[in-house]
This record gives C-alpha cells, structure tokens and sequence, in this order.
C-alpha cells in the first residue's frame, strides 16, 4: 500500500455540511469521503492506494480535480484498489456534486 497526501489551494468553501462518501473500495474501485476543513484556504487529499509509483498520476488527476471545482475548507480521504484515472475523477466528481452550494473563501 502506498500512502500519498496533497495540499491544494482553492477558493470555494462550502457552508458547513455532514461527512460525504461515494464509492465502494474493490477490485479496480474506490470510495471517496470528504471532510469539512475548518478555517483553512486549503483542500488535502489524503490518499491510500494498492497501486505504486503512480504518484505523478495521482497529482496531475488531483490537479484537474481542483482546477475544475477549486474547493477550499475540505480534507477528502481515499482509499483505492487499482481504480483508473477516469474512475477517480469521475467519484471525486459525484463527492464534490453532494456538496451543499459553495461560497468564496475569506482572503
């Protein structure tokens, strides 16, 4: 198992919300929670993965990720079992869709 962290700056900081998860982890899935963050500009990514050496995969999916939605305040753990890039984005995409209307984070 392979251990992997992210800090990423955004700027839309949801109101306050109850933990979110998607996701199962399986054979070639993952599940995905997130995590109210308080008073932080910041979204971490705490990752657990069965597949190694695919941190510079994981970054630049990471990246897309927040350059599409820019979310702050948030810590989102996953915990994967060999899941695709497409797999990832699209549950990191379904946890970021149950989040309750976002604001603008105070400068």
């Amino acid at each position: 198992m392979e251990q992997l962290q992210f800090q990423l700056t955004g700027h839309k900081t949801p109101p306050a919300f109850t933990p979110i998860l998607v996701g199962v982890v399986g054979s070639g899935n993952l599940e995905v929670m997130i995590e109210p963050l308080a008073d932080s500009a910041q979204c971490r990514v705490d990752v657990i993965t069965s597949a190694q050496g695919f941190s510079p995969i994981w970054a630049a999916v990471m990246q897309d990720f927040q350059e599409r939605h820019g979310l702050a305040g948030i810590a989102i753990s996953i915990n994967d079992m060999g899941a695709t890039p497409a797999v990832v984005s699209l549950r990191l995409d379904q946890a970021a869709a149950a989040l309750p209307v976002t604001k603008k984070a105070k400068p």
